[in-house]
């Protein structure tokens, strides 16, 4: 397997790796990425300035995903990071180490912090935040439309 740009042809398989992985927490609904309009073109959703998607694929295959954006509604120099996913079969090998490499790499050259938010329940996924120095916040930031979500992270960049 190996982490690429998305592609058009992506745009199908990464929002059911998403919804399908969101559903296993009980995330399936209003409040969480679940019901993202962006699910329906993510390759159109990511080519905005500053801004990138990557699938990790085998062949055609997507097994998941993961994002940077400029957040909205806070202070310039901000971004997020969006929709890191895998399915079951993905995790376990490196590959949410992998992803973390390629989006913070990414987003050190345009920002300054890095945001994201999670559920309490992964707990895996904590560990990998923190892991690559995220520390908890205790209130969310900005207005990513993630109510659900009950864990706020951020990192300095640089």
């Amino acid at each position: 397997m190996n982490i690429r740009l998305i592609t058009p042809q992506d745009n199908h398989q990464i929002k059911v790796v998403i919804q399908q992985v969101l559903t296993s927490f009980g995330a399936n609904r209003e409040g969480f990425a679940w019901a993202d309009p962006e699910l329906d073109d993510m390759f159109t959703a990511y080519q905005q300035e500053n801004a990138n998607y990557w699938v990790l694929a085998d062949g055609h295959k997507v097994y998941g995903g993961g994002g940077i954006a400029p957040m909205s509604n806070v202070e310039k120099g901000w971004c997020e990071l969006q929709k890191m996913y895998f399915l079951p079969e993905a995790r376990g090998k490196g590959y949410g180490n992998q992803m973390m490499e390629q989006c913070l790499a990414f987003a050190k050259k345009h920002f300054n912090n890095c945001y994201l938010e999670t559920l309490n329940t992964m707990n895996v996924a904590q560990h990998l935040y923190a892991r690559f120095g995220f520390t908890q916040l205790s209130a969310p930031m900005g207005n990513t439309g993630h109510s659900g979500c009950d864990v706020c992270m951020f990192k300095k960049l640089g």
